[in-house]
């Protein structure tokens, strides 16, 4: 029996859930392939990276869905959807991107919508709708930190996670709320093993008159990924970027930086206690291989272990 890439419900012997196709588009009822295989979607992503400003170092393309012929079109602008096919250095990124996003979900996080889908040659792609685009072509106010910071592609690496807390502090309209967000981002990523949280993966966002971080995107255990992980975050967090201490989170970056209370970390420290049983849960149902799922598995329970 399937499960659904979309729901993660059991659908019987189709691809998808009538769930999941219809949190795609209400009148949808079928989903086509898309017409590529991985190897043609990265090269199509190559060959419109010039007309893109989503590149990067894993291919990304731009999408809308068609309702009338049920499937995702790959186009140049004002695209709705943004797919990443499976990258030929790293295996089986759809697959973890997509559920590490779920347990960020289940963590409390604001996460766009997002799945996966087949391609022509039964290979999945990850797909997310973007959350700065609205109306027929039109964009919110959107800038990454590596923006923000006077930063680029080349030097989204040089940066401190203690300089992050004046952007917060400088831009957002409530900052005291952005900052315990953006606590619990820098945890979640940290127990599953995100070690490429870059500046550019942090946004903020202006809707209605009022300025906060954005939801949630490029969140996945890049560790799990990597044959030699040598560091455990991007950015420098006092001075380091493996080796911490659960103080160098809690006492130092939570409390005595970002000048959070005790009651609000431990508010989010019993958060990510009860979503552990639901992030298990999502791991065993996820499109993983029984290798990748016993190492992500693995680390979750070392780094949830490192907090107790």
């Amino acid at each position: 029996m399937n499960r659904c890439l979309i729901t993660y419900e059991l659908c019987g012997t189709a691809k998808y859930s009538e769930k999941g196709l219809r949190l795609i588009a209400p009148k949808l009822t079928h989903l086509n392939d898309l017409p590529y295989t991985a190897s043609e979607l990265r090269q199509e992503a190559v060959n419109r990276a010039k007309n893109l400003s989503i590149q990067g170092v894993q291919p990304k393309l731009s999408a809308t869905i068609s309702v009338v012929d049920q499937e995702f079109k790959i186009v140049d602008q004002f695209g709705t959807f943004i797919i990443k096919p499976q990258n030929d250095l790293f295996p089986q990124l759809p697959e973890n991107e997509d559920v590490t996003m779920r347990m960020a979900k289940v963590f409390g996080l604001e996460v766009p919508f997002h799945g996966m889908l087949y391609a022509k040659d039964g290979s999945l792609s990850y797909f997310i709708k973007r959350f700065d685009r609205y109306g027929k072509g039109k964009k919110l106010a959107t800038e990454d930190f590596a923006q923000l910071t006077g930063n680029s592609r080349d030097t989204k690496y040089n940066f401190t996670m203690e300089k992050l807390i004046p952007v917060l502090d400088e831009f957002c309209s409530f900052p005291a709320i952005e900052k315990a967000d953006f606590f619990k981002r820098i945890l979640f990523c940290y127990v599953t093993g995100n070690e490429d949280m870059h500046l550019k993966n942090f946004s903020l966002i202006t809707k209605d008159g009022k300025t906060t971080l954005t939801p949630v995107y490029d969140f996945l255990n890049s560790t799990i990924s990597l044959k030699n992980p040598q560091e455990e975050m991007a950015l420098t967090l006092k001075g380091k970027k493996s080796n911490f201490r659960p103080s160098d989170f809690l006492d130092y970056y939570a409390k005595e930086r970002l000048q959070l209370n005790d009651k609000t970390i431990d508010t989010i420290l019993l958060q990510m206690g009860s979503a552990l049983p639901k992030w298990t849960e999502l791991l065993e149902y996820s499109f993983l291989s029984e290798v990748m799922k016993e190492k992500y598995f693995n680390l979750l329970e070392t780094r949830m272990k490192f907090f107790k």
